[in-house]
């Protein structure tokens, strides 16, 4: 938004939800290499860094490096898999301090991972919002987003909403087209309002298919992404769907 800083930006939103992310995939054509060396590496790149990155993990299908317990910083994480390279910033002071990181990412993997700019599948930048509800989350976004419009009328009088999760996207452009989703994620169905409150999310994602020309292209798709996304947070997501969806959550 004209006049209005990325910190003063973020602020605002952080006073409406519990928690805000940004994460960065990058998706591949090829397996990345099994060699044992390579990941560590990479890892220790980016440690240097970024110091407090020092918690080295290994789950089911992935190695990831993140931050360890304590601190005032922000929470950071990175990934491995087969197919892809994601990065993670938990509630970053403004927006940037999540893009520097993430265009560290994009700038050192192909290196330490030998990635060619044929084997780019997509760039994808996600920002996440998570607001704390208890009871139905399905409910509240049902009398969010749904109760007042011609979808409402599919239901039966006294029916309990099960399932409210909508996802709408849209694309601009053709090949190396972006495609824009937005997504709302419950975590309680059908519970009590006695129920303890558990994060209901809302997921604006922004992400471009195609290889680049040059691996050096890979910054600027980022930022392109993440310039769309900052905007589409605040002329759509925040008013669109954070402010109903916490009124709503309010008024349960």
């Amino acid at each position: 938004m004209p006049g209005v800083s990325s910190t003063d930006s973020i602020e605002s939103l952080r006073a409406l939800v519990s928690d805000v992310y940004v994460n960065l995939k990058l998706s591949l054509k090829l397996d990345l290499p099994k060699g044992r060396e390579s990941v560590p590496e990479f890892f220790d790149r980016v440690r240097r860094q970024y110091p407090t990155m020092s918690e080295l993990k290994r789950y089911r299908d992935e190695l990831a490096l993140e931050t360890a317990g304590g601190g005032d910083e922000p929470y950071r994480w990175l990934a491995v898999r087969s197919k892809n390279v994601r990065s993670g910033v938990v509630n970053p002071e403004a927006w940037m301090g999540a893009h520097t990181l993430h265009e560290h990412v994009l700038e050192v993997a192909p290196y330490f991972l030998s990635i060619s700019s044929l084997d780019i599948e997509s760039v994808e930048v996600l920002f996440g919002m998570d607001l704390l509800s208890a009871g139905n989350h399905d409910e509240v976004v049902f009398d969010a987003l749904v109760s007042d419009t011609p979808m409402a009328a599919l239901m039966e009088p006294d029916a309990q909403v099960s399932d409210c999760q909508p996802v709408l996207c849209w694309s601009v452009g053709a090949g190396a087209g972006v495609e824009v989703q937005y997504e709302v994620m419950t975590r309680l169905h059908g519970r009590s309002r006695e129920a303890g409150p558990e994060p209901l999310s809302v997921y604006l994602t922004c992400r471009r298919s195609g290889p680049v020309t040059e691996l050096s292209e890979l910054i600027g798709v980022y930022r392109s992404l993440s310039g769309l996304g900052e905007r589409l947070v605040s002329e759509r997501v925040i008013p669109h769907l954070v402010m109903p969806i916490r009124d709503s959550i309010v008024a349960s």
